[in-house]
């Protein structure tokens, strides 16, 4: 698996970075919907770069034009429901994209400790195409890895792009350990130190589906 963080080198993703983190900010729910938009729209540049691509002829008023276009449309695949500002934003670039939503949650039992839930899958099929999971906060890295593993019910894509914004150093190793293919890539925005007992991202920047939709009813029993 190729690795590759998009922040801390000088681009306007450290801004966004930087703002959906900061604690004033984020009483402000659009800003921060906003911001996570806008990253998702900075990660679909950055993949499109990874894109196969093909010289076709335009017309246009004056005559015609060379120019490489995409191939094929890849899918993109978001877990509900924090995944859904930032699957917008990739949607915003690749917008022809066909799409994939997994429902996946953290489940309590009594004594703290959680498993991811999976519940459903929403999907076209999936052989010989390029997707995009993306998952804004890879804290544990079994989310990902249940989202990762969902997508084979449905075919076997050429290659797997996962994207989160904010990532444990925990939940990279987890992921690079359980994902050991050679056709995934993994883009992050940062990765953080940390991780509560909780297992937040520490310093991270809290629940990302509380900040983006509101705080759940029940936020200790269902954390997604």
């Amino acid at each position: 698996m190729e690795i590759k963080v998009l922040g801390n080198n000088h681009s306007i993703i450290d801004q966004y970075l930087a703002e959906i983190r900061d604690v004033n900010v984020q009483k402000d729910p659009l800003r921060f919907r906003e911001n996570m938009y806008r990253l998702g729209e900075l990660f679909a540049y950055e993949i499109s770069k990874e894109l196969n691509y093909e010289v076709r002829e335009v017309t246009t008023p004056l005559g015609i034009a060379k120019v490489p276009k995409l191939e094929k449309q890849p899918v993109l695949a978001t877990i509900l429901r924090a995944g859904l500002a930032m699957h917008n934003g990739l949607l915003k670039i690749m917008d022809r994209a066909e799409n994939c939503f997994i429902s996946a949650y953290r489940k309590y039992n009594e004594s703290g400790e959680f498993e991811i839930e999976f519940e459903y899958m929403a999907s076209p099929l999936l052989d010989g195409k390029v997707v995009i999971l993306s998952d804004p906060m890879l804290a544990s890295g079994k989310s990902m890895e249940i989202g990762y593993e969902a997508l084979f019910s449905k075919g076997t894509p050429s290659h797997i792009h996962l994207v989160s914004i904010i990532a444990s150093k925990q939940g990279v190793d987890y992921v690079s350990k359980a994902i050991t293919a050679e056709n995934v890539t993994l883009w992050l925005g940062a990765i953080d130190e940390g991780m509560t007992p909780k297992s937040y991202i520490s310093p991270g920047l809290g629940d990302a589906g509380d900040l983006a939709y509101g705080e759940k009813v029940d936020s200790k029993m269902n954390q997604k």
